[in-house]
């Protein structure tokens, strides 16, 4: 029995030595934060970026943007609710995380999520959604029968008062819950970038602009994500978009791309005038590990070409007819979408290939199946789709549009409504296109 363990031994050893370059200890082969960890702040930076584009027509008024509007309420939802999926699969109890709640440690970065969880979940997009559609839950529950129209009237609540002073009264409510909502997007995602920059330990996370990063390339990526959904909703609905619409969402997304790509420059400038001890190994890491999820897919695919093609419409938008235009903005959304992963993927696995000695690299294979494989993954990332998908078919249906008004740019709430509401607010949702 000797001999079999330490031949057995041998053989782990040999394996383990085989996904190891230059010198590491044994207990830092292992990843523990593998592809889960990767999708979730993923989810999250999208929740908030949504988020963040509806704030823009509600708060901001932006109306060129309004036919986004619910569509972004929607989107950011249905991302919400698959959030905490992530790390409740990797966790070995599930079950386990309602003790967060149960007995809660302030101290804890992860503890603090849940509580920010349940108040943007609760007190901010739930609400804000609500009062947004109170009044089309009235309509909608008077003109449907069945349990679709009884589906309606419960979400109602037993507020049916749609008068136009009720309806100015949901107005300021949305606007006020806008207001709380925007720090409150940020707090969601932000604190991600908290949890890998206070990690000191390692110079790869422990960065003091790591939750600004982490913020702005949430911006960018919920952005880019309206902008993919509301084109592949046209098409799928064989509805002309809006080219203002999307006109004034390239202009937004190239800003924020800009400014993204602008403090992640920085970040790295920093690191190589600082020039500290771990300089090197990061060097080596991004050439050598990373090139092609780094250099090629995060830098070059994700934020340079877009970055070019967004910035060619912004500089020449007169000269690119319509056509050109809807598919540079759709195929540079697609381009930052797939280049923020990497993004996310460099951050959490690249902050693991190396020792703490500074002196070698260990190999990450992301397996097929199993708690950590891709396919979950891929399913993590499919689902909000799917429950988005549920969602446009029950508050976005087309057997529910009215004549569109203005070339197209969107629906026109009944006259009770169009009496309480003005500008952008009176056009409802990308439904209507």
């Amino acid at each position: 029995m000797d001999v079999v363990n330490l031949t057995q031994l041998g053989a782990d050893a040999h394996t383990v030595l085989n996904h190891v370059e230059g010198y590491a200890y044994p207990n830092e082969t292992n990843i523990l934060w593998s592809v889960l960890i990767v999708i979730y702040p993923y989810i999250t930076g999208l929740v908030a970026g949504a988020f963040i584009m509806a704030s823009l027509v509600r708060v901001f008024n932006v109306s060129a943007l309004a036919p986004i509007y619910r569509l972004a309420l929607l989107t950011a939802l249905a991302f919400l609710i698959c959030a905490p999926l992530p790390l409740l699969l990797h966790l070995g109890h599930p079950e386990r995380c309602l003790q967060v709640m149960m007995t809660p440690h302030l101290s804890s970065p992860m503890a603090m999520f849940g509580f920010v969880y349940a108040w943007y979940m609760m007190a901010v997009l739930l609400l804000e959604l609500w009062l947004e559609y109170r009044h089309d839950f009235v309509r909608w529950g008077r003109s449907e029968a069945g349990l679709k129209g009884l589906f309606y009237r419960m979400l109602t609540m037993g507020a049916n008062d749609i008068s136009p002073r009720a309806l100015a009264f949901d107005e300021r409510m949305s606007i006020g819950v806008t207001i709380i909502g925007i720090p409150s997007a940020f707090l969601l995602h932000g604190y991600v970038g908290f949890i890998f920059g206070s990690i000191k330990a390692n110079p790869w996370w422990g960065n003091v602009l790591m939750p600004v990063i982490f913020i702005f390339s949430a911006i960018v990526s919920g952005i880019a994500l309206c902008v993919v959904i509301y084109n592949e909703l046209s098409w799928l609905r064989r509805k002309d978009t809006c080219d203002d619409c999307l006109d004034a969402m390239g202009k937004f997304l190239f800003y924020a791309l800009l400014l993204d790509f602008s403090v992640e420059g920085l970040d790295w400038l920093h690191r190589l005038y600082s020039a500290d001890e771990s300089i090197h190994v990061l060097k080596q890491l991004a050439a050598g590990k990373l090139f092609y999820t780094m250099l090629v897919g995060q830098l070059f695919l994700g934020t340079l070409i877009p970055l070019l093609s967004l910035g060619a419409t912004q500089l020449m938008g007169g000269q690119i007819p319509s056509f050109i235009r809807r598919r540079i903005y759709y195929f540079s959304a697609v381009l930052i979408l797939a280049g923020v992963l990497l993004m996310r993927w460099n951050v959490v696995i690249g902050g693991q290939l190396f020792s703490k000695s500074l002196r070698g690299f260990t190999t990450f294979k992301l397996e097929l199946a199993g708690q950590e494989g891709w396919l979950v993954g891929l399913g993590l990332l499919i689902l909000p789709f799917l429950i988005l998908t549920l969602f446009v078919r029950l508050f976005l249906p087309r057997d529910h549009e009215t004549p569109a008004h203005g070339g197209g740019n969107g629906d026109i709430h009944p006259a009770t409504l169009a009496q309480a509401r003005t500008g952008a607010d009176q056009v409802s949702s990308v439904a209507g296109n």
